[in-house]
């Protein structure tokens, strides 16, 4: 949320009302989970909305706490026009970098969308060679209702897959972490060492694949570094 005029004001429906003055009637929020971490897919969530849609508490999804989070998915599943989601893998990330897999993943979730969106707001990222006009908005997950429901939706769904991922890989803690490159994580990493979710491309998870660094564990520096080189 942000201050307007010494109020607390969340997303609104402002964007998508301006698309609705321009003829659009199908106006989806794209956003994305899971950019950031060491391990696990990163998902992306498309979201239409009725008309005027009020959701009380909807917010950036990582400005909501995880119990508020589950409430507001169901909330948005139950009124939404539409919901689709889209993953990109852990492979593909290691293939393609972590900014095109996150369009890969976007572009999956615009694709499972019925009925199809005629217009889009994403979170900043920029899609190219779409079939309807798209509108990148800076930090779009505190500013546009659409873009903030598909941010909470991306990042449960996230959640729930590493909840899965804690059961077959139990050593890792994914379940607390869900990935993220926390400390307990970067020292179950250098104990363990990668398992199968984990991206081989980001900078603690490659030093212990290589051993260019020796056997000291990754750091939070080393952290520093993957988000350089992923950006």
């Amino acid at each position: 949320m942000r201050p307007l005029n010494g109020r607390i004001v969340g997303p609104t429906d402002e964007f998508e009302l301006e698309a609705r003055r321009r003829g659009y009637r199908l106006i989806a929020g794209l956003d994305e989970a899971g950019r950031g971490p060491l391990a696990g897919p990163v998902v992306a969530a498309a979201v239409i909305l009725p008309t005027r849609c009020r959701l009380a508490g909807v917010d950036d999804s990582k400005q909501v706490s995880e119990s508020a989070r589950v409430q507001l998915y169901e909330v948005i599943i139950r009124r939404a026009r539409a919901v689709g989601v889209g993953i990109a893998t852990e492979q593909e990330i290691d293939c393609l970098n972590i900014l095109e897999a996150t369009r890969l993943a976007m572009r999956r979730a615009l694709a499972s969308l019925t009925p199809s969106a005629d217009c889009l707001l994403i979170d900043a990222v920029i899609l190219s060679n779409l079939a309807i006009p798209s509108r990148p908005i800076i930090k779009g997950d505190t500013l546009s209702i659409s873009i903030a429901a598909a941010s909470i939706v991306a990042k449960v769904t996230r959640d729930r897959m590493m909840a899965v991922y804690h059961q077959t890989y139990p050593d890792y803690n994914f379940l607390s972490h869900k990935g993220y490159g926390t400390e307990e994580h970067l020292q179950r990493l250098a104990q363990y060492g990668p398992c199968a979710i984990h991206r081989r491309t980001f900078a603690p998870v490659a030093q212990l694949l290589d051993g260019r660094r020796g056997c000291r564990p990754p750091s939070r520096m080393d952290l520093g570094e993957s988000s350089r080189m992923n950006q």
